[in-house]
């Protein structure tokens, strides 16, 4: 068989996709300056590069971050309707054929999918309050669900002398509402697919908390350098996620609340902005809702980031990110309900994951990213592993075009789009380079190529 007759996206309704894409990608450019997408751009009236590096979230610039930072207060514009949208469709194909369709309705490879449709309601409502409230109906599951949450009540004053900024944030995912792109959040890959394979096991404060839980922080903001947040999380109850289109047993409640702690530093020097930071998260969870045991799987989370933004004359950007993570797991509920003995319970996870970009006139960039994430050996949580251990390494790559980064779109000031191509190579997946599943899988039958088109309104 060809590879025309097996792959969808080069023939037929695939291959009206790939020319869409790529006529994207080479659209001209127009002559007047476009808004930053959306809602928050029509309210700012600053133009797209001015809050997101490339032209296109979410990667911040001081600015933007700023603008978050200040309870997305900022405002030019009188009135403006506090909505937007936004869509993305991809196509992804593995080195391999995964073992089993990635989701009801797809095939073992060669998929091509409407990933997301979210709605938006973004703004700031006089001088202390706004909000970012993200609802998403995924196009692989099939459902809607509540997104990410992050609603501020801000206000500036001045603390020994410094101009502060005190802000409290309600929010679903720890680190939704951070400023800086080294955080699980908002870190890169800015976009990704269900449809692609991936790693069984990160660290829980890396996604696993998103949407499952609901946190108030407090926060200063002092003299535009120094960053102190604290707070913490606790579980809605299991009705309350179901209604919100969230399964409550992964990975199961939180039992009482978990603090968290965040810390950062800022400096500007003529070579570039840079930013330094920690933060923490200590976590009981009821695995599943399960409380027959009376027991709790706890986890700490302890990390270090860092990140780097120059803007050079002409609009060109280069930036950097960086994070590691530390995770300490004493699983004695899963573990007892395992029937495992006292050593299953005791465990390590460390990720690290880096990333730079570069952006030209905000409208052409490419990305570099490598991840590696490594822990302790355990038969009881990675019985599927060869090696019984859940290593994993790789590099990510990205080249994306955003033809009205800089520019105003024919389309109006809330239209925006960005185009690109990803692709994954791993080195290590789940536990070796190679049979990692005691089956003949290896790494790199999971590398992955995704061609994408990300639009906003």
């Amino acid at each position: 068989m060809s590879r025309s007759e097996c792959n969808p996206f080069w023939t037929g309704r695939g291959g009206y996709s790939l020319a869409f894409l790529l006529a994207l990608c080479l659209f001209g450019v127009g002559v007047k300056p476009a808004l930053a997408v959306p809602a928050f751009g029509i309210q700012t009236g600053k133009h797209c590069q001015a809050c997101h590096v490339g032209g296109f979230g979410p990667q911040l610039t001081p600015y933007g971050r700023e603008f978050k930072l200040t309870g997305y207060t900022d405002r030019t514009n009188p009135f403006n309707a506090p909505f937007s949208a936004m869509a993305v469709m991809s196509y992804v194909q593995t080195q391999k054929a995964q073992v089993d369709p990635p989701a009801p309705g797809y095939r073992t490879n060669d998929n091509l999918a409407l990933d997301q449709v979210s709605l938006f309601f973004a703004g700031g409502f006089g001088q202390h309050l706004g909000a970012f409230v993200q609802t998403t109906y995924s196009g692989t599951a099939k459902a809607w669900t509540w997104d990410n949450l992050d609603i501020r009540a801000t206000t500036k004053t001045t603390i020994a002398r410094q101009p502060t900024v005190l802000g409290l944030s309600l929010n679903n995912s720890p680190s939704v509402q951070d400023a800086w792109n080294t955080l699980p959040a908002w870190g890169y890959r800015y976009t990704t697919s269900s449809l692609a394979p991936s790693p069984s096991a990160s660290p829980l404060i890396s996604g696993a908390l998103a949407q499952t839980t609901l946190g108030a922080t407090a926060y200063a903001w002092i003299n535009t350098q120094y960053y102190i947040e604290a707070g913490a999380y606790g579980s809605p109850g299991a009705t309350t996620l179901v209604r919100l289109g969230v399964d409550p047993t992964n990975p199961g409640s939180i039992q009482g609340l978990a603090p968290y702690v965040r810390l950062a530093y800022k400096h500007a020097f003529k070579i570039g902005v840079f930013e330094l930071g920690a933060f923490g998260m200590d976590t009981a969870i009821n695995p599943g809702l399960d409380r027959s045991t009376g027991l709790t799987d706890r986890y700490t989370d302890v990390g270090l980031d860092g990140s780097y933004l120059k803007t050079f004359q002409g609009g060109n950007v280069v930036s950097m990110n960086a994070r590691y993570l530390a995770e300490r797991q004493s699983l004695d509920a899963t573990c007892a309900l395992d029937g495992a003995g006292p050593e299953c319970a005791r465990n390590t996870l460390t990720e690290v994951r880096a990333d730079a970009s570069y952006y030209w006139r905000n409208e052409l960039g490419g990305t570099v990213g490598v991840f590696n994430t490594t822990g302790s050996a355990n038969p009881t949580l990675y019985a599927g592993n060869r090696t019984l251990k859940p290593d994993s390494t790789g590099m990510l790559f990205q080249v994306d075009g955003t033809p009205f980064g800089s520019s105003f779109s024919p389309l109006g000031p809330r239209f925006n789009i960005r185009v690109g191509v990803q692709y994954t190579i791993y080195s290590q997946f789940n536990g070796a380079g190679t049979n990692y599943d005691a089956s003949g899988r290896n790494a790199l039958d999971n590398n992955t190529a995704r061609v994408f088109a990300w639009i906003a309104y």
